[in-house]
């Protein structure tokens, strides 16, 4: 799942994402590696405590980040926050939480990008784009294979912030014939 729906209202959108099954299955895994090397090893208990120490060390930095996303009409912003164990663990403070506050008015644009995820292939993930040309993507980690989770969360964000785009080629011309019948607006 790429991200949940945690609040939507007309003046709110929340959404939410925490670690997949196959971050936690990696987690889970690389400490096993530890903790049986640990247990199977003849060597002393301060051997023993790095290798379980180094794995768990390891696995963290493979976990995913807990992310969320909340589009508030209200104050007019974005806010877009991000938790990272890794970050909390290394640094011991507040470090591991990261916030971007984006202005609503200045969203002009939802889109999903094609990114590539080293060693599993490639992924998708939502970018937010502003009229500065500034672009943000909703999310630090891609999701794999599922384009159409990331398809519906756009399409959410865009229908919440009421962004239109035209939807088929005839639209397209529709809405140029019109700008071209506008008077003043021939060079």
């Amino acid at each position: 799942m790429y991200m949940q729906v945690d609040t939507r209202s007309g003046a709110v959108l929340h959404l939410k994402r925490a670690p997949g099954a196959r971050s936690w299955s990696l987690l889970v895994g690389i400490l096993s590696i530890g903790l049986a090397a640990a247990y199977y090893s003849g060597d002393s208990l301060g051997w023993k405590l790095f290798y379980v120490t180094g794995c768990l060390f390891v696995a963290v930095q493979n976990l995913e980040d807990w992310e969320e996303a909340v589009f508030n009409k209200s104050t007019g912003k974005v806010t877009l926050k991000t938790f990272s164990l890794y970050k909390k663990l290394l640094t011991l403070s507040r470090a591991g939480h990261e916030q971007v506050v984006v202005m609503l008015n200045d969203i002009r644009d939802v889109s999903v990008e094609e990114e590539t995820v080293r060693y599993f292939g490639k992924g998708h993930v939502a970018v937010l784009r502003s009229v500065t040309g500034f672009s943000h993507p909703l999310t630090q980690s891609a999701v794999l294979g599922r384009r159409s989770d990331v398809d519906a969360i756009a399409r959410l964000i865009e229908s919440f912030l009421e962004l239109r785009r035209p939807e088929s080629p005839s639209e397209l011309s529709q809405s140029s014939d019109s700008e071209a019948g506008v008077p003043g607006g021939q060079s």
